[in-house]
C-alpha cells in the first residue's frame, strides 16, 4: 500500500486561521469527489470554525479518564477501520493523554500515512522542537508540546497561514480567539505586537528553508548546475593565511547590504591530504564566520580554483570573494593565479577579488618545493619547463662559446631543476636531451652525434648518471615529503577531531567534520539491532549531507567501528590512504558515541541517586517525626488500660506480634475494652518497630549505620533471638549440629536478623506446626534454615521470590544480611522458607553436619 500524503497548514501564532483554513480545504476536496473525514478537530469555541466543520462526516471521539477526569482524544482504530481518503486531524504536536497508543499525535499521524491514508493536520511554529528556545526568548514562554523538525519536513506539501499581527491582535480583541477573561493577559503578554511580529519572521523564515530545501533537490534530480539567484549567497574564500579575517570581513559587509542572503566560507584541501593551511588561523577564522551567521566548509580537491567553482555550483553560491593573489609577478607569468583562473571559468557567478596587506608584501619568486609530491601535474609542468629551459640555455652557451665542460655543468644545473619539479622521469628525459644537445653542439666534431674522443664519452655517460642519481633522489626526497605530508594531515584530522570530541561537540557536528574533510555528499552513523531477525535492521544514530545512507550496503564508502557500528559515507570513492583515515576517524566516532551513551547513562544514575538521597532524607524525617506521636499514643493507651483495670502486659505479650492473650473478661465491657486496647498497643508498638526498621534500613543504604564484625557464636546469638521473642505462643523446632563454627558478623544485628526471621517464621505457621530452624554447616559458611509447612517437607523446594514483594522487616533483615557479607534468600513452594547463608571465621576447622535435633 502506497504511503499516504502529509499536507500541514503552518502558523505562527494561535488564531491565525490554520484550523479554519484545513476546513476549507477538506470542503472542497469533498466537493471534487474525495472522501474526506473529520478524525479530530479542536474548534476551540470559535463559532465559525464549529460551523465550517458540520457536514463534513466526523469520527467519534475515543474518552479516556486520566485522575479521575474524563477527557476525549481521536480514536486511531476507529479511524483506521474507517479507512478514508483523507483525514482531517488538527494540532499535529499534541501530546495524548495517558492511556493511548501513542504519546505523540504525530505519531498517531505517521500510523494513518503508513495505512495509506492521506491527512491535512495543523502546526504553530512555536512548537517545532528547533526553535524552542528561540521562542522561549521571544515570548517568556516554555512550549511543553514540541514536534521534531524532521517530522515537519518529510511533509509533502507545507501551507503557511499568514495573518499581519494589528489583525490577529483585533481578532483578539473582539474575543474570536480566547474568551473575554484571558484577552487582558494575552495581549499584555504572549499576544504583545513585537512576539508576533518576530514569530511571523520565524515562521516566514523555517518555510523559506523549506523551499530552499525542495529548490535544491529539484535542481539535484534535473542535473541543474547554473545558479539561480533566488537568494544571494556570497561565498568566500579562505586558504588559512592572514588576509582570512579581512575577506570575511568584507563578505560580511555585502551580505548585510543584501537582506535575506547567506555568508559561507569554504577552504579547499589539496588532494594529497587534509589541510595545508594555517590550522590555528583557520579555526579563528570559522570562529568569526559563524560570529557574523555564516557557515564553515571543507572541501577536497586537486585543482582549487575546480573545486572552489563545483561547491559554488552545488549551494547555488551567486557571488565569490577571494583574496589577491600573494605570489610573485614571475611567479604569475608562470601560470595564473587561484583568482584569475576561477574568474575565467566562473561563468554567471560575480567574483570579487579583494587586496590586502599580505598582497602588497608578497615574497619574492622561489621555485615550487615538492611539497605536495610529483604527481602527473609537476611531471607535465617539470616536461615543460624543461623543453623551454634546455633550448634557452643552448643558445646562451653557443653564444659563449662554452667548452664541453662548462656546457655539462649548465646542462646538469637544468637537469637537477627538472628533478626537484617533477622527480625521476623528467629528469631522466632532460638528461638524454641534454647529452644530445652537448653532443651536437659543444662535441668535437660539432653539429653531429659522433664523438671522437674517448674523454668526452666519459663525460656524457657520468653526466647521464649523475642526472639519473639527482632524479631519483628528488623522488625519494618527493615520497618521503609527501608521506610526512600525509602524516602530518592525518594527524591533524584526528587532533581536530580529538579536540572536537573534548570540547563536547555532538556526533552529527563530527560527522560534518569527516564528510567536509573527504569531500564526501552524506555520512552517517549507523547502529545494527542487537535483537537477531532474518534480515539484520539498522538504525541512524546520527547522520550529515543531502540523502545519508540508511543502511550499509546502501553506501559507496563503509568504514566498520565494530560488530554493531559502521560508518556509511556516499560520494566519491577513496583511495587505500583515505580509506585507511577514514576508518580511524570512525574508530574516534565509535569512541564519543560510547561516550555519550555513558554520560547519558551517568546522568540517568544521578538522577537516580539524587532521587534515593531525597526518598532516604524523607524517609529519615518521617521516622523522626512519627516516634514521638508514636510513643505518645502508646502513653495513652497504658493509661486507658489503667482506667478500664486491665493493663496490658508490658512485654510483647505470647504471640510474635505482641498482641497478648485473649480478653480475661470475654462477654464484659471491661474485658472488651481490655482485649481492644491491647490490640491497639500492640499495633502502636509495631508501628514503632517499623519505623525503627525504615530508619535503619535508610541509614544502612545511606552508609551510615556501623558495622563490627567478628567472629559471633552462632548458639548465643540464638539464645538472644528466642529471648527477644518472649514467653507465650508455639514454639520452634531447632535441629542443629553438635558444634557450630562462628560466624563473621555484628552480634547485634545478627541477633536481629534471627529474631525478626524467626518472628515471620511464627507468624506464617499454624499453631500445630510450630517452624523449624535448621543449621548446616559447609565448607567457609553456615547455611541456616527457617521453614515452615507440613513436617518433613523439604525447606528448599520451592522457588526464589521477588524481592520486590518482601516486607519491611525481611527487606532490612536481606540489606543488613548482605552488609555482613552474607546472603538471604526467600523461597516458596513447600510452605514458607528463609535460608541465611554466613560467612565462618578462618582457620577454624568445619564439622561434619549432624543433624540430630538438640532441643525445642
Amino acid at each position: 500500500m502506497a504511503r499516504g500524503r502529509l499536507r500541514i497548514y503552518l502558523g505562527a501564532a494561535p488564531g491565525v486561521g490554520k484550523t479554519y483554513a484545513m476546513l476549507q480545504e477538506g470542503r472542497r476536496l469533498r466537493s471534487l469527489g474525495a472522501e474526506v473525514v473529520i478524525a479530530l478537530v479542536e474548534p476551540h469555541g470559535r463559532r465559525p470554525t464549529a460551523a465550517l466543520a458540520e457536514g463534513l462526516e466526523t469520527v467519534d471521539r475515543r474518552t479516556l479518564v486520566h485522575r479521575g477526569v474524563p477527557l476525549t482524544e481521536m480514536d486511531l482504530d476507529a479511524v483506521l477501520a474507517r479507512h478514508p481518503q483523507i483525514a482531517l486531524v488538527d494540532e499535529l504536536a499534541h501530546t495524548n493523554v495517558p492511556g493511548s497508543r501513542h504519546t505523540k499525535r504525530w505519531q498517531d499521524v505517521e500510523e494513518l500515512l503508513v495505512a495509506g491514508i492521506d491527512v491535512v493536520t495543523t502546526l504553530n511554529v512555536q512548537h517545532l522542537e528547533s526553535l524552542n528556545d528561540v521562542v522561549r526568548q521571544i515570548t517568556g514562554v516554555t512550549q511543553q508540546e514540541t514536534l521534531p523538525d524532521e517530522v515537519a519536513r518529510r511533509a509533502d506539501q507545507i501551507e503557511l497561514v499568514d495573518l499581519l499581527p494589528e489583525t490577529l491582535r483585533r481578532r483578539l480583541v473582539h474575543g474570536d480567539i480566547y474568551p473575554a477573561d484571558r484577552v487582558e493577559a494575552a495581549l499584555t503578554h504572549y499576544f504583545r505586537l513585537g512576539n508576533l511580529t518576530a514569530l511571523r519572521e520565524l515562521a516566514l523564515l523555517w518555510l523559506a528553508d523549506r523551499v530552499e530545501e525542495g529548490l535544491q533537490r529539484y535542481r539535484a534530480e534535473h542535473g541543474i548546475t547554473a545558479p539561480w539567484e533566488t537568494r544571494e549567497r556570497i561565498l568566500v574564500g579562505l586558504t588559512g593565511g592572514p588576509e582570512g579575517e579581512t575577506l570575511i570581513r568584507r563578505a560580511a559587509r555585502i551580505t548585510a547590504r543584501t537582506p535575506g542572503s547567506e555568508l559561507l566560507a569554504l577552504h579547499v584541501v589539496p588532494g594529497d591530504g587534509l589541510t595545508h593551511g594555517d590550522p590555528t588561523a583557520l579555526s579563528a577564522q570559522r570562529v568569526l564566520v559563524e560570529s557574523l551567521g555564516g557557515s564553515y566548509h571543507q572541501t577536497t580537491g586537486e585543482d582549487v580554483p575546480q573545486a572552489l567553482l563545483r561547491f559554488a555550483e552545488a549551494e547555488n553560491v551567486t557571488q565569490i570573494v577571494l583574496g589577491a593573489s600573494r605570489r610573485g609577478r614571475l611567479s604569475l607569468l608562470l601560470r595564473a593565479g587561484v583568482g584569475q583562473r576561477t574568474i575565467h571559468d566562473s561563468g554567471p557567478i560575480d567574483v570579487h577579488i579583494v587586496t590586502h596587506e599580505a598582497a602588497a608584501g608578497a615574497p619574492a619568486p622561489a621555485l615550487p618545493r615538492p611539497t605536495h609530491g610529483t604527481g602527473p601535474v609537476r611531471r607535465r609542468s617539470a616536461l615543460a619547463a624543461a623543453a623551454l629551459l634546455l633550448p634557452a640555455l643552448t643558445l646562451l652557451l653557443t653564444a659563449a662559446r662554452a667548452s664541453l665542460g662548462g656546457a655539462l655543468l649548465m646542462y646538469l644545473l637544468a637537469v637537477i631543476l627538472t628533478a626537484l619539479l617533477g622527480g625521476r622521469a623528467p629528469a631522466l628525459l632532460a638528461a638524454v636531451a641534454a647529452s644530445l644537445l652537448a653532443d651536437y653542439y659543444f662535441t668535437l666534431p660539432t653539429h653531429s652525434v659522433d664523438v671522437e674522443r674517448a674523454v668526452d664519452i666519459v663525460a656524457l655517460i657520468v653526466f647521464l648518471a649523475a642526472a639519473w642519481l639527482v632524479g631519483t633522489a628528488a623522488e625519494a626526497a618527493a615520497r618521503h615529503t609527501r608521506q610526512a605530508v600525509r602524516a602530518t594531515s592525518e594527524a591533524r584530522a584526528l587532533s581536530r577531531m580529538a579536540v572536537a570530541m573534548m570540547h563536547g561537540q555532538d556526533l552529527p557536528a563530527l560527522l560534518e567534520q569527516v564528510r567536509e574533510n573527504f569531500a564526501l555528499d552524506a555520512v552517517s552513523l549507523l547502529e545494527r539491532d542487537a535483537e537477531p531477525g532474518p534480515e539484520p535492521r539498522w538504525y541512524i544514530v546520527a547522520s550529515t549531507g543531502d540523502r545519508p545512507p540508511e543502511r550499509p550496503w546502501e553506501a559507496d564508502v563503509e568504514a566498520p567501528v565494530d560488530d554493531r557500528l559502521t560508518l556509511a559515507a556516499r560520494g566519491r570513492g577513496l583511495d587505500g590512504d583515505d580509506l585507511r583515515l577514514l576508518t580511524a576517524c570512525a574508530a574516534q566516532l565509535g569512541i564519543a558515541h560510547a561516550q555519550g551513551t555513558l554520560t547519558r547513562h551517568a546522568a540517568e544514575t544521578d538522577t537516580l541517586a539524587a532521587a534515593e538521597r531525597t526518598r532516604a532524607a524523607l524517609l529519615l524525617a518521617a521516622g523522626h517525626d512519627l516516634r514521638a506521636p508514636l510513643g505518645a499514643a502508646e502513653a495513652a493507651l497504658g493509661k486507658l488500660s489503667d482506667l478500664v483495670g486491665e493493663r496490658a502486659p508490658d512485654g510483647p505479650g505470647g504471640g510474635p506480634d505482641g498482641s497478648g492473650g485473649g480478653p480475661d473478661g470475654s462477654g464484659g465491657p471491661d474485658g472488651e475494652a481490655a482485649h481492644l486496647l491491647r490490640a491497639a498497643r500492640a499495633s502502636v508498638r509495631r508501628a514503632g518497630a517499623l519505623v525503627t526498621d525504615l530508619d535503619d534500613l535508610s541509614r544502612l543504604h545511606a552508609g551510615a549505620l556501623d558495622l563490627y564484625l567478628r567472629p559471633v557464636d552462632l548458639d548465643e546469638a540464638l539464645t538472644a533471638a528466642l529471648d527477644d521473642l518472649g514467653p507465650g505462643g508455639h514454639g520452634i523446632v531447632l535441629r542443629l549440629p553438635p558444634q557450630l563454627p562462628d560466624v563473621i558478623a555484628d552480634a547485634a544485628l545478627l541477633t536481629r536478623v534471627l529474631t525478626t526471621l524467626a518472628a515471620d517464621a511464627l507468624r506464617h505457621s499454624p499453631p500445630d506446626a510450630p517452624p523449624t530452624l535448621t543449621a548446616e554447616v559447609l565448607p567457609d559458611r553456615l547455611v541456616v534454615r527457617i521453614a515452615t509447612g507440613a513436617p518433613g517437607a523439604p525447606a528448599n523446594g520451592g522457588t526464589v521470590t521477588d524481592r520486590a514483594g518482601d516486607s519491611l522487616p525481611l527487606r532490612l533483615s536481606r540489606d543488613l544480611t548482605e552488609a555482613m557479607g552474607g546472603a538471604l534468600d526467600t523461597t516458596t513452594g513447600h510452605g514458607f522458607a528463609v535460608t541465611l547463608t554466613l560467612p565462618t571465621s578462618a582457620g577454624r576447622p568445619a564439622p561434619a553436619p549432624d543433624h540430630q535435633g538438640r532441643g525445642t
